[in-house]
């Protein structure tokens, strides 16, 4: 942990159907991350939920 706070690299974003994108929030690990998406997936709703790492390209 620094002074700024704690290190949360993990991104959760929502895609709809109009390749808007929203963050749904920040996560320390790719695993905790993922299950977030999971979850939210597992709703049946349309958007698209993706796991992104702060820094690297988007897909």
């Amino acid at each position: 942990m620094s002074d700024s706070g704690p290190v949360l690299p993990w991104l959760v974003i929502r895609q709809d159907d109009n390749g808007n994108r929203y963050r749904v929030g920040r996560y320390a690990t790719q695993d905790e991350a993922q299950k977030i998406a999971d979850s939210l997936d597992a709703r049946g709703h349309k958007q698209l939920y993706l796991v992104e790492r702060i820094g690297e390209p988007a897909l």
